[in-house]
C-alpha cells in the first residue's frame, strides 16, 4: 500500500501539486513509518517549500533509520545549511560522500558548507571538483566567485562570476557580487554598471541601491545623487534593506535613519542565537578584555590602537587580541600582536567557534573594533560570549542590536538630544572617544613642495579622505574657497583616473581650472605620508562624514583642520578631536561659516601662523595625543562596566571622570 501511495505522491510532486503530494507522502508514512524513501521525499518537498526545520526533522529520521543513506545524509545537510548550521551540514555531506560515489547534492553542498564556515581555499577546490562534472551549474560558478572574493583573488572571482552570468544572465545576485568585486579592484565604472544590472533584474535585492550609490560616490560620479539619497531615505522609512550601514554613513545626515539602517542589517546578518554566556559571574584577578577585529594590520584601526594596547595597565587588565583578518606581515601587525597578553589568529574559525573561544576564556569584556563595516563578524557578538560587549571605533554609530551593551563615545559626537538614537548605553570619555598613538612616526625628511608636485607659493588646501567621502555639496564649497583665494590649490589623494576626471569636470563646471586640483601619489610608508602632509596649510573637512584618521594625521603633522559640525556621530569626529587639542575655534556650525573661516585663515598669514604655533604647542600638552591619558580613561570605562555587570545591574550610560597624565 505504501509503495502505491509513494508513487502517486511522486507524480503529484513532479506536477507541482504540493498539498496533494504532502498528503500522499504522509499517508505512505502512516502505512510504513520506517519508509526511508517516503521520509526523504517528504523532506525534499518541505525543503522546496522552505520549511527547513520540518525538512531537517524528516531527513534526520531517515538518517536514524538508515545511517548509510546518501540521499538522506545529503538532504539533512541541505536543510542544516539552510538553517545556517554550516558545521553540522558539512559533517552530514562528508558522511554522505564517505559511502562512495559523487552524489551531486552532497558534492555541491559540501562546497557550500566549506564556504559558510570560511574555509575558502577548500571551498574553491570543492567547487572545482563539482564543476569538473557539472560545468553548467550557475550556482557553483557563483559561489566559487564569492569564495574567491573572500580570498582576495578578485580577477579570478570576476571570471567565475562572469561564467555564472553567462549561464544565468538574469541572476541579480551574480551581477551584484561581480559589482562588489569590481569595487574592490577600484573599477567603479564597471561596478556601477553591474549594480545597475542587478537592480534592473531585482529592485528588491537587499542593499543593491546602496552598493550602486557606493560605487558612484567612489568614482566621484554624482549624477542623480540627490534622487539616490531620497530613495534611500524613503526606503529606510518603509523598512526596506536598501543600503549597508557604512554606506549610509556617507550619505545620511540623520542619526535616526542610521539607527534604522543598522537595525535592519543586524537583523538580517546577525540574528542572535541562544547566548553562550548566561549570567555566570567571573572572579578574575585582572579584568579580561578581548579586542576583536579584522584590521590588526596596515589599517587605521591598527595604527590608532597600537599605543592603547601597549599602554594598558597589565597589573589590572589582561588583554587578548582576536584577529580574523589577513596577516599582512607589516610592522604594525607585529607591534599590535606583541602588545597583547594573548593573540589569537582566528581567520579559519567560524563565528560560533570564535564566540565559544571567548566564552571558554571567560572574557569579561568583548570589544568589537569593526561594527557593521566591510569584512565584519557581528555574528561573533550575536552569540553573546561575554558579560559585557562594547561597540568601539570601527563604526561611527550605533549597531542597532540587542547584544551590544555599550558604545564608546564623548559628549561631542553624541550630544544629549541624540542619545535616543543609540541601542547601546553610552560610555562618555572626557576628552575625545578617538584614540591616537603618540609614537606614530613622521618621516625625518620632509620633501620640498616642488618634490611633492605642489606650487612653491600660495595656499595649499588638502583633503586626504577617500573620494567616497566627497560629494557635490562639499566639493562646491571647496571650489568657492579656491575662487576666493587666488593662487590656492586643492591637494587630494590619488584616485582612479575615472574619479579624477570627474572631479576635473566638476571643477570646470564651477569655473575653476582643473590644474588647481592636484593629486598626491600613493606612498607606502605612513611616516612618509604624514611627513609630506605637513606641506599643506590646512585640511578642509568633509560632510556628512568627517575626516577621522586623516584629521588626526593632519593635526599630528601640524596642519590645522577646519571642520563643520555635522548632525551624526560620523559628522562630529573632527570637532571632537579639535576640542581635545584645544582648537575649538576651528569648528563651525554651517557650511557658510566653514567657508568663511577657511578663506579668512588663508587671507591672514599671521593668524594662520599663530594657529599652527598653537597646534604645535597643544600637541604636547592637550589630551588628543596623550595616549597614556586616553588609555587610563578607557580603562576607567571598562572598570565601571564590569562593576555594574558584577553587581547584576543592567548597562547604563555614564561619564568617565577626567584622568590627568
Amino acid at each position: 500500500m505504501s509503495d502505491g501511495l509513494l508513487e502517486s505522491a511522486r507524480r503529484a510532486h513532479e506536477l507541482g501539486h504540493w498539498n496533494e503530494a504532502a498528503r500522499l507522502y504522509a499517508g505512505a508514512l502512516r502505512a510504513d513509518p520506517r519508509n526511508v524513501d517516503a521520509l526523504n521525499a517528504l523532506g525534499r518537498l518541505h525543503y522546496e517549500q522552505r520549511a527547513f526545520e520540518d525538512s531537517r526533522r524528516l531527513f534526520g529520521e531517515a538518517v536514524r533509520l538508515n545511517p548509510q543513506s546518501v540521499q538522506a545524509l545529503s538532504g539533512l545537510g541541505m536543510a542544516l545549511l539552510a538553517l545556517h548550521r554550516a558545521g553540522q551540514a558539512l559533517a552530514s555531506f562528508e558522511s554522505a560522500l564517505s559511502f562512495g560515489g559523487a552524489f551531486r547534492d552532497a558534492l555541491l553542498g559540501r562546497a557550500n558548507a566549506l564556504r559558510m564556515v570560511r574555509r575558502y581555499v577548500e571551498a574553491v577546490e570543492a567547487y572545482d571538483a563539482f564543476l569538473a562534472a557539472n560545468p553548467d551549474s550557475g550556482e557553483a560558478w557563483h559561489n566559487r566567485g564569492v569564495s574567491l572574493c573572500e580570498l582576495r583573488r578578485l580577477h579570478e572571482a570576476i571570471a567565475s562570476l562572469s561564467k555564472a552570468i553567462e549561464l544565468a544572465p538574469q541572476s541579480a545576485q551574480s551581477w551584484h557580487n561581480r559589482g562588489l568585486a569590481h569595487t574592490e579592484l577600484k573599477d567603479f565604472q564597471a561596478a556601477a554598471r553591474d549594480h545597475e544590472k542587478a537592480f534592473e533584474f531585482d529592485p528588491d535585492i537587499p542593499f543593491a541601491r546602496g552598493y550602486l550609490i557606493f560605487a558612484k560616490l567612489s568614482g566621484c560620479n554624482w549624477r542623480e545623487i540627490d534622487a539616490d539619497r531620497e530613495a534611500v531615505k524613503q526606503s529606510l522609512g518603509e523598512g526596506k534593506p536598501v543600503i549597508v550601514p557604512f554606506g549610509n554613513v556617507m550619505v545620511s545626515h540623520s542619526p535616526a535613519d542610521q539607527r534604522l539602517c543598522a537595525e535592519m542589517w543586524m537583523r538580517r546578518y546577525a540574528p542572535p542565537p541562544p547566548p553562550l554566556w548566561r549570567g555566570e559571574r567571573y572572579r578574575h584577578a585582572r579584568i579580561r578584555v578581548a579586542y576583536v577585529s579584522g584590521d590588526f594590520r596596515q589599517h587605521p584601526v591598527g595604527y590608532l590602537m597600537a599605543g592603547v594596547f601597549e599602554h594598558h595597565d597589565k597589573a589590572r587588565f589582561e588583554t587578548i587580541g582576536v584577529s580574523f583578518g589577513h596577516d599582512d606581515k607589516s610592522g604594525i601587525r607585529r607591534r599590535v600582536a606583541g602588545s597583547f597578553d594573548r593573540f589569537v589568529d582566528a581567520r579559519t574559525k567560524s563565528d560560533l567557534d570564535v564566540a565559544t573561544l571567548l566564552r571558554t576564556m571567560e572574557v569579561d569584556i568583548a570589544v568589537d573594533l569593526m561594527g557593521p563595516t566591510a569584512d565584519c563578524r557581528a555574528g561573533i557578538f550575536s552569540c553573546r560570549p561575554a558579560p559585557v560587549q562594547v561597540n568601539f571605533l570601527g563604526y561611527p554609530g550605533t549597531m542597532g542590536c540587542p547584544f551590544m551593551d555599550y558604545i564608546i563615545a564623548d559628549r561631542c559626537v553624541i550630544p544629549p538630544e541624540d542619545e535616543r538614537h543609540y541601542s547601546e548605553r553610552i560610555a562618555f570619555l572626557p576628552d575625545t572617544y578617538f584614540p591616537t598613538d603618540n609614537k606614530h612616526p613622521i618621516a625625518g625628511r620632509v620633501p620640498a613642495r616642488s618634490e611633492a608636485g605642489l606650487p612653491d607659493s600660495g595656499i595649499v588646501f588638502c583633503a586626504f579622505n577617500n573620494g567616497l567621502k566627497y560629494g557635490p555639496e562639499i566639493f562646491a564649497s571647496w571650489m568657492r574657497i579656491l575662487a576666493a583665494v587666488p593662487r590656492s590649490v586643492l591637494w587630494l589623494p590619488q584616485l582612479t583616473e575615472f574619479a579624477q576626471g570627474n572631479l576635473h569636470q566638476e571643477a570646470k563646471a564651477r569655473c575653476i581650472l582643473p590644474e588647481r586640483i592636484l593629486f598626491a601619489p600613493y606612498v607606502k610608508s605612513q611616516a612618509d605620508h604624514i611627513g609630506r602632509l605637513s606641506l599643506a596649510d590646512m585640511l578642509l573637512d568633509t560632510l556628512p562624514c568627517n575626516a577621522h584618521t586623516n584629521a588626526a594625521d593632519a593635526l599630528w603633522a601640524g596642519v590645522p583642520v577646519v571642520t563643520c559640525r555635522g548632525e551624526t556621530f560620523a559628522g562630529r569626529v573632527a570637532a571632537s578631536q579639535l576640542r581635545a587639542i584645544g582648537l575649538e575655534e576651528l569648528v563651525t556650525a554651517t557650511i557658510s561659516e566653514y567657508e568663511a573661516l577657511a578663506i579668512a585663515l588663508a587671507q591672514d598669514p599671521p593668524w594662520l601662523t599663530a594657529i599652527r604655533a598653537k597646534l604645535a604647542q597643544n600637541k604636547k600638552t592637550q589630551a588628543l595625543f596623550d595616549t597614556e591619558r586616553y588609555t587610563r580613561n578607557l580603562e576607567r570605562a571598562f572598570t565601571e562596566m564590569t562593576a555594574l555587570a558584577s553587581r547584576g545591574e543592567r548597562p547604563r550610560s555614564f561619564d568617565v571622570a577626567e584622568t590627568a597624565s
